[in-house]
């Protein structure tokens, strides 16, 4: 089983930056796609940034030049920076991770979710 846990969200005035962290621990073999997904109050789960283990990304287009999503292989991490946050950033924020086990499976995983509140 592989879990993940979450950290850096919270409250921050609109044009304010925050830095997501989700580190991966477990059985795992190898970790393939890394993500941030977010969910407002009342909408769907919706992606926000991916990475792959080339280090190809891509980005909702509500992001696009404000997030930058980005992972550290040795520490089983992803990150995801923050800059000019708006209100209609709010949401909690769910890591996934991709990857192989070492008994050649494959799995998903899910974080926890961390609230990121973006209000004056």
């Amino acid at each position: 089983q592989v879990q993940l846990v979450e950290s850096g969200g919270g409250l921050v005035q609109p044009g304010g930056s925050l830095r997501l962290s989700c580190a991966a621990s477990g059985s795992m073999f190898s970790l393939s796609r890394m993500g941030w997904y977010r969910q407002a109050p009342g909408k769907q789960r919706e992606l926000a940034a991916a990475i792959t283990s080339v280090g190809m990304t891509n980005y909702a287009d509500s992001v696009k030049g404000r997030f930058t999503i980005s992972r550290d292989d040795a520490k089983n991490t992803v990150y995801l920076q923050m800059n000019s946050l708006k209100p209609e950033d709010t949401a909690v924020y769910y890591c996934n991770v991709m990857g192989t086990t070492g008994l050649g499976g494959t799995f998903g995983s899910w974080g926890q979710g961390t609230q990121v509140t973006v209000s004056s």
